[in-house]
């Protein structure tokens, strides 16, 4: 590793983690009602805690969102998470729902209706190339080692693991900001009795098992998406101890460092429907705009903007025309047209273009009111509560329309015409 790299750091959290109980449940509810009403308006916030869900928020719409339904969606989200077992503090079946829903305010439809944007706000798109969905390396990673937790534990292939869970990937990069190396991973799991040792009279998580977390899951996952970054050696840092010095063939693993992890999901920790914001876009990498996304329809350009942002930055950057790319768009309430249009591209941008260039090519390109938003992504369809897991960028599923590169072709081609030009 040269002297000059520098370290990136990105964290993931599992769908059992209790934020993401949270968006998930919020979301459930935004599908219900967009599968039985597409113009419903919805802002859906879960809060959950031992053995307690409560969902409240402004609901405008046709579906049949009764308490007993909200009752339902609860249980059904939560039971497909995994918390089923009554004794870990949280269940499907035993925990107790409580509903405070009522409609939006009729001041914020009227500019609604009209076509302008839910609320005012600012937003944000990255990506970059240096993964084949054109995502930061740090949280592509740390997104699949939760993604894999989840399927692992599942399909019994770590029969110990539980549903909340945590993952960090640390990335060395060149000073030309090329990833060199996989540096660090940390990854924290819930777990049951079956993996604990007794040390002094006090219950640790086993050393045995730490070493299957590394060789089942961590490692393949790694080699899977970028096996020449992966380091020859595994340094299995255990609670107390500290790393290996740094080299070219060493990946440093934390796993369960405080030692144990029995107590987790909403019954260790208080789940709040958009508190994991940056886990959702970028981890750090690229900006977050003002609000979270889910629970939310697509009027509310906090979230449907912030996908159309990834949708242009995916776009240029599959294009070639940068190897980096940022949008920021920010709108007015009850406004149509964005307010500004912002791009950077952090000196990655080809030869003979500018920045003012790629702006002009967003407006003869993107629909960027909220309609055209809506209507160019199709976004009033019940897809989002998967979008809740695993993060809402950098998987390339049917649904996440913003992930599509159709306009690269376009924009490579209008570029190609003004050089000759």
């Amino acid at each position: 590793m040269s002297a000059d790299h520098y370290l990136f750091t990105s964290e993931s959290v599992s769908m059992g983690h209790p934020d993401k109980v949270a968006d998930q449940i919020s979301d459930a509810v935004l599908d219900f009602c967009l599968s039985a009403d597409p113009m419903s308006r919805v802002a859906c916030e879960t809060l959950v805690t031992t053995d307690l869900a409560v969902v409240a928020g402004e609901i405008t719409t046709k579906a049949d969102l009764t308490p007993a339904v909200v009752d339902r969606l609860v249980r059904e989200t939560v039971r497909e998470i995994g918390y089923v077992d009554p004794a870990a503090g949280f269940s499907a079946d035993t925990c107790k729902v409580e509903c405070h829903l009522h409609k939006q305010s009729p001041h914020i439809a009227m500019g609604v209706d009209t076509g302008g944007a839910g609320d005012q706000g600012m937003m944000f798109g990255f990506a970059c190339d240096e993964t084949s969905t054109l995502m930061p390396l740090p949280i592509y990673l740390a997104n699949r080692l939760v993604e894999n937790h989840a399927r692992m534990r599942r399909s019994g292939e770590l029969k110990f693991i539980r549903p909340d869970a945590k993952s960090q990937v640390t990335v060395a990069y060149d000073p030309d900001g090329t990833p060199q190396q996989i540096h660090t991973v940390v990854l924290s799991t819930q777990h049951d009795q079956s993996v604990i040792v007794n040390r002094g009279g006090k219950e640790f998580f086993s050393d045995e098992a730490r070493r299957l977390i590394v060789e089942k899951l961590i490692l393949p996952t790694l080699r899977a998406e970028r096996a020449n970054l992966v380091p020859k050696e595994t340094d299995l840092v255990l609670p107390g101890g500290a790393p290996r010095p740094s080299s070219d063939d060493v990946l440093h693993c934390h796993i369960n460092p405080t030692g144990c992890f029995l107590e987790g999901g909403p019954h260790g920790d208080c789940g709040l429907t958009g508190r994991k914001i940056i886990v959702d876009t970028y981890g750090g990498r690229g900006r977050h705009g003002g609000g979270a996304f889910s629970g939310k329809d697509p009027t509310k350009v906090d979230r449907s903007a912030a996908y159309m942002c990834r949708y242009i930055a995916k776009n240029i950057v599959a294009a070639g025309l940068a190897g980096q790319c940022e949008v920021q768009l920010s709108y007015a309430i009850g406004y149509p047209d964005p307010l500004n249009i912002w791009v950077s591209t952090f000196g990655t941008l080809s030869d003979g273009l500018t920045e003012d260039q790629l702006i002009e090519l967003i407006r003869k390109h993107f629909r960027l009111t909220p309609k055209g938003i809506i209507d160019s992504l199709n976004l009033r369809r019940p897809i989002y509560r998967e979008t809740a897991r695993n993060g809402h960028f950098g998987r390339e599923l049917p649904n996440f329309t913003w992930e599509q590169t159709d306009k690269a072709a376009a924009l490579r081609k209008e570029v190609g015409l003004a050089a000759v030009t």
